[in-house]
């Protein structure tokens, strides 16, 4: 890889997002014109993300591809559910998803994507660039730091200087404080006993 290449991935931070504001998140956009312009998701306390890190317990895995490995992949955190996808142009995410067995501890870094229903409504998931088994003393390092950066971000909020949070105000709305509700419920999570494969975790409605 060339080093103008590494450079330009270093520059998309992969945000710390729980899944209840994941979730939530439904809006897109670019910087540019440019074709090759990265695609941002907008998260609702006001941060785009053209990547996300999240740890979580994959709790299912199946193969859902038709002519040839498709893999989905549900893993929670203790406030909803992500849903990762990863194929062919995934490889190493895909044997990743083939290889586990859950319960499992996961770590994922990899780029949102959206998607209409039928119903037209915007759901959203993850392709994953890693995943990565880990303990569950990393698992719950990423829950206290994930709660302080979203904690960050409801901080500046109302920072009118904050052009994100100004876009996400427009999107989503000016009330965030359930976001703040997300962050308690996931740092009394961890003072529950915490047993793999039992997590303490907030059900999202399913996906296809």
């Amino acid at each position: 890889m060339s080093q103008s290449n590494t450079q330009s991935i270093r520059r998309e931070v992969a945000r710390r997002v729980f899944a209840d504001e994941f979730n939530d998140a439904s809006y897109t956009f670019k910087e540019s014109d440019d074709e090759r312009a990265p695609v941002y998701l907008l998260l609702p306390t006001g941060e785009q993300a053209n990547r996300v890190f999240f740890i979580g317990t994959l709790t299912e895995k199946d193969d859902v591809g038709e002519d040839s490995e498709w893999w989905r992949g549900r893993i929670v955190d203790p406030t909803g559910t992500f849903f990762v996808y990863a194929g062919q142009y995934q490889p190493e995410a895909a044997s990743a998803l083939r290889e586990l067995d859950a319960p499992a501890y996961v770590a994922v870094v990899g780029k949102p994507r959206t998607y209409e229903t039928d119903d037209g409504d915007i759901n959203v998931s993850i392709r994953p660039e890693s995943i990565t088994e880990v303990d569950s003393v990393t698992r719950d390092q990423w829950v206290v730091e994930t709660a302080e950066r979203t904690l960050d971000r409801i901080d500046r909020f109302d920072d009118e200087a904050n052009e994100y949070a100004r876009m996400a105000r427009e999107q989503y709305g000016e009330d965030i404080s359930a976001y703040t509700q997300t962050v308690i419920t996931a740092l009394e999570s961890l003072e529950a006993d915490d047993e793999l494969g039992s997590p303490t975790t907030v059900e999202s409605s399913p996906q296809p």
